[in-house]
């Protein structure tokens, strides 16, 4: 929540700039309801934070994470004795990123979120040493890397070449919440 203002920031310069507040009271939303979640099943919490985002976050975005969070939630492993091993983790991403590409009409380099999410994806599938340091810096990288590219979805994408130059506040967004999951399972 503290990077609202600064998700709104980057909304300001390619959209409406209201991104960071309405993201923010998503998270109000789940953090209300943190110590219900926590008691249920991963899947079933999974899923009742993207309907939570469905209805609490304006704009497209709400819609889009809480198809993202859903369906990654039905994706998910149901025997919870152990953390889902990473590449059950990144066919259940999977499914949420291809449900999320056909609610948007987008694909990655569209400058969306997407452009986050899909090479998280690929690198929670190569697996490997040291996987939640590589997934953090690489969402950040990628967040980063939306500058370089012209919107062609959303908002951003009424100001043509003007978007270029700007990092899309989707993909910040989902790089933010790429890192919160980092730092939790680290501490776990």
């Amino acid at each position: 929540m503290a990077a609202a203002d600064g998700l709104t920031e980057l909304d300001r310069r390619t959209g409406d700039g209201d991104h960071g507040a309405n993201m923010k009271l998503g998270c109000e939303a789940v953090l209300a309801q943190i110590e219900q979640l926590a008691r249920r099943p991963l899947p079933d919490a999974v899923r009742a934070v993207g309907n939570l985002l469905q209805m609490k976050v304006g704009g497209a975005s709400g819609p889009l994470y809480g198809t993202l969070f859903v369906t990654l939630g039905k994706g998910l492993a149901q025997d919870l004795e152990q953390a889902p091993a990473p590449a059950r983790m990144a066919a259940a991403l999977q499914g949420a990123i291809t449900a999320v590409q056909r609610l948007g009409r987008s694909e990655p380099g569209c400058k969306t979120m997407l452009d986050v999410l899909v090479p998280v994806q690929r690198l929670l599938a190569e697996g490997g040493p040291d996987l939640l340091t590589r997934i953090d810096a690489r969402a950040a990288e990628a967040a980063e890397a939306t500058a370089i590219l012209k919107a062609t979805r959303g908002r951003a994408a009424f100001l043509g070449d003007r978007s270029i130059g700007h990092v899309d506040p989707g993909a910040r967004s989902a790089q933010l919440m790429i890192a919160a999951v980092c730092s939790v399972l680290r501490d776990a």
